[in-house]
């Protein structure tokens, strides 16, 4: 049985989550405020606890950190009404496995329950495999690769959690960066990179416009033409996601594509007006797989343009705004394979 711990101090929130998942067929105990949680935790340890951040006297963080040092598999998630990059961040290096933003949507909430029950099922799992492969390998051995994964694991929230608040924030062009993300995967694919290096490239689009969350929401949204002033707030997007990005637990490849994700080969790009072999390759494949998604998909400005026009762009701009070779993947992607634009979100691996 998974035993599921809600602690929030409305009362109303208690009850209503609790019943979601009484009707689920959980077992559900309730806390009205971290310290009570933080007591219930110790006397009989649960599988997932869902807690709210801003409570009296003991904020959801204190008590992850707290539920972190006595068990490092439960399943922490967060509720809050604030959705930042800065609080997305400070959760997950505190120990958190999911986001909920506030108002709680029934059928978002089950969905992040019914994920966690399935890692909690795997965790099961896994440590009764780990025992066996004690037994061949050694302690040392395999405590490693315990440690690798964890932190594998723990980037991987990273990424799923910062794609989310880019989307809270700009929901207009939801599904964007999984679009872009699983483009550029499939161009580094039949580029022949390695598996390695896609999964990176992929995971890296699933987060590339998260310094949108420093533009103001009334200009993401525009209908119309924005002003000059207006779209250098944009600009500074590129740059803001990579400062953001420098402080988060990630490979340095990371900041640094985000941050190139709008140059150009010929320098006409921005913010730092690179050229040619100064943009890493992962930045190219990105660039073209960001225009072509953005050019097949309705905007707030425009409708959509289809998949025509996006290849003649990225063919005109060839040698010159766009890398070649990239361009031709990207070309043979659509046109020999057939390729569709797909926003799911796939499992993440980063190699260490």
């Amino acid at each position: 049985m998974i035993r599921i711990l809600i602690v929030d101090d409305e009362n109303s929130i208690r009850l209503t989550l609790s019943r979601f998942l009484i009707k689920e067929g959980f077992s559900v105990d309730i806390a009205e405020n971290a310290i009570v949680g933080m007591k219930m935790f110790t006397e009989e340890p649960y599988d997932i606890v869902v807690s709210d951040i801003i409570m009296p006297k003991m904020t959801g963080i204190e008590l992850m950190e707290y539920i972190r040092t006595i068990d490092k598999q439960c399943r922490i998630l967060i509720m809050t009404g604030e959705a930042t990059v800065e609080t997305a961040a400070r959760a997950v290096s505190a120990g958190a496995n999911g986001y909920l933003n506030k108002p709680i949507l029934k059928d978002a909430f089950l969905e992040q329950i019914r994920s966690n029950v399935k890692a909690v099922e795997a965790n099961r799992q896994k440590a009764k495999e780990e025992i066996q492969q004690v037994q061949y390998t050694g302690m040392l051995e395999s405590t490693v690769a315990e440690s690798n994964e964890t932190l594998k694991r723990s980037m991987a929230s990273i990424i799923h959690l910062l794609s989310d608040v880019t989307e809270y924030r700009d929901p207009y062009t939801s599904g964007h960066q999984r679009r872009v993300g699983n483009l550029a995967a499939s161009i580094s694919r039949r580029m022949n990179h390695s598996k390695d290096f896609y999964n990176m490239v992929r995971a890296i689009g699933y987060i590339h416009d998260i310094g949108k969350i420093v533009v103001p929401s009334e200009i993401l949204t525009k209908p119309g033409k924005i002003n000059d002033i207006e779209f250098k707030l944009i600009q500074m997007h590129a740059q803001s996601g990579c400062d953001m990005l420098k402080h988060v637990i990630l490979p340095k490849n990371f900041a640094t594509t985000v941050g190139q994700h709008h140059e150009r080969m010929d320098g006409s790009g921005y913010p730092n007006r690179l050229k040619g072999n100064e943009i890493l390759m992962e930045a190219h494949i990105l660039i073209v797989a960001d225009v072509v998604e953005t050019m097949m998909t309705h905007r707030p400005y425009r409708a959509a343009l289809g998949v025509d026009k996006a290849l003649e762009e990225i063919s005109l701009y060839r040698l010159t705004k766009y890398h070649p070779e990239v361009v031709d993947a990207c070309i043979g992607l659509f046109v020999e394979e057939h390729y569709s634009l797909d926003d799911s979100l796939s499992e993440i691996h980063i190699p260490l």
